[in-house]
């Protein structure tokens, strides 16, 4: 067989190797200098959001901070009528209650929640967290496994953890916040990311059905063929549910923020690694298999 017409995925896969190698060193050495900006979910003290019906300044709210011994180490972060404290230590109630009535004080409207977690607790979810997300990758590799091979499992996990990763990575240089939302879209993430390369997967082996593979080259062409019949299929869907993902990051709500924009970094890596990183490397794998009985005859 021979496939002529359309691009070659597997050619511009090599490129996108590097650039994927690239990105996971920077987000490696990212994490190991900086790590993540985890949120109150993942470390122990408090958080109070602060809905304001005027804009306060750092200038207004440090006396505050200090008139209740809760200064140091607490993290301001100021937004249109909106404003967040980040307590390293946990308020009691004597704090929480001043805090409410000093910046009362300053606007008569400001509505407060107040988030709490303890040290156990921080670590606990930490641990689950990491716990979901491996659990999460064993079942699809055995899914993967029994419905495919093995070499298509191991494809889809290399593109899996390459989008979570990635996404993780991004945050970490930007210093966006990690809370349990994040956990939440990583594990869309991974849930979309698969169901996208199940569906190309699906076309190649069932091209393998009726290709006559007789060299390196029909394999290329057989991998070219079955991402260009369904390319356009992953790419309205990435894009419909990117859209959505986008426009909720935009109007959205405080909570879901992080969500939303996590959602959005996953979209693009997840229809990039489909496309790009799966199927090739599945070729990879695979032309090594066809390539066994050649080097044994000669």
């Amino acid at each position: 067989m021979r496939f002529k017409k359309g691009i070659d995925y597997v050619h511009i896969s090599k490129y996108c190797y590097t650039i994927s190698i690239i990105l996971t060193l920077v987000g490696v050495i990212s994490l190991a200098v900086f790590g993540l900006n985890y949120s109150v979910d993942f470390r122990a003290g408090s958080s109070v959001d602060i809905t304001l019906t005027q804009d306060l300044t750092e200038e207004q709210i440090h006396p505050i901070l200090e008139g209740i011994s809760a200064d140091q180490g607490t993290a301001i972060n100021p937004g249109d009528n909106r404003m967040t404290l980040r307590f390293e230590k946990v308020l009691d109630e004597n704090q929480e209650m001043q805090l409410k009535e000093e910046i009362t004080k300053l606007d008569a409207g400001a509505s407060f929640e107040v988030n709490t977690v303890d040290p156990e607790m921080a670590k606990e979810l930490a641990r689950n967290a990491i716990y979901s997300v491996l659990i999460s990758c064993i079942g699809i590799i055995i899914y993967v496994s029994i419905r495919f091979e093995w070499r298509f499992a191991v494809a889809a996990i290399v593109a899996l953890l390459h989008d979570a990763f990635l996404v993780v990575a991004v945050f970490s240089i930007f210093r966006f916040e990690v809370d349990l939302t994040f956990i939440i879209a990583v594990l869309t993430i991974i849930g979309y990311s698969i169901n996208d390369t199940i569906v190309i997967f699906d076309r190649i082996r069932e091209n393998l059905r009726f290709a006559k593979l007789k060299t390196r080259q029909d394999l290329i062409d057989l991998v070219n063929k079955s991402v260009a019949q369904t390319i356009m299929r992953s790419i309205y869907t990435a894009v419909t549910v990117f859209i959505a993902a986008l426009f909720l990051f935009l109007l959205g709500g405080e909570s879901i923020r992080m969500f939303s924009l996590a959602m959005v970094i996953g979209l693009i890596f997840g229809a990039y690694s489909t496309i790009f990183i799966a199927s090739p490397f599945w070729f990879l794998l695979k032309s090594r298999q066809k390539n066994k009985p050649a080097r044994a005859a000669s």
